[in-house]
């Protein structure tokens, strides 16, 4: 069975505000792998938690944070290059993200090979103005798994 209760010091999470959370939250679902995992609210605002479906062994949560006070105010963080980083398993998943992206009107940086380590990238805008890229071939996740995974 898969123990539950945090046992050692983890990253966990990315938190970033959102001056209208239900179009951010339609976003990251709709453009990204994300999924929500959980909402919360109280008098101060809500917020959503993402991250991938079924990310149980090392889960990673972006939250989105709605404040009362900041809402229907865009709250750009990540900008101009500063980006949260999503990799697909295809080149092509790059060009049909692009393609979306550019028909929504939130396509950033068209796509693009770059030298090793970066790959085939864009990236997009989400509805707060912060930067999201899309990446192929970057090996993040390989390079991590080899060098830890044996």
């Amino acid at each position: 069975m898969l123990e539950k209760r945090l046992t050692g010091a983890r990253w966990t999470h990315v938190a970033l505000p959102s001056g209208d959370l239900d179009a951010a939250v339609e976003f990251y679902t709709t453009m990204t792998p994300l999924v929500v995992v959980s909402r919360h609210e109280d008098d101060q605002g809500r917020n959503a938690w993402l991250s991938n479906e079924g990310q149980v062994e090392t889960p990673f949560v972006l939250v989105l944070v709605e404040f009362a006070a900041d809402r229907g105010r865009r709250q750009p963080q990540l900008f101009p290059f500063a980006h949260l980083g999503m990799e697909m398993p295809e080149r092509e998943d790059v060009d049909r993200v692009a393609a979306e992206a550019r028909d929504r009107g939130c396509l950033h940086w068209e796509p693009m090979d770059l030298p090793p380590p970066v790959g085939y990238v864009c990236a997009l805008l989400d509805p707060d103005g912060n930067v999201v890229e899309i990446s192929h071939n970057q090996r993040v996740f390989e390079e991590v798994r080899t060098l830890w995974g044996g």
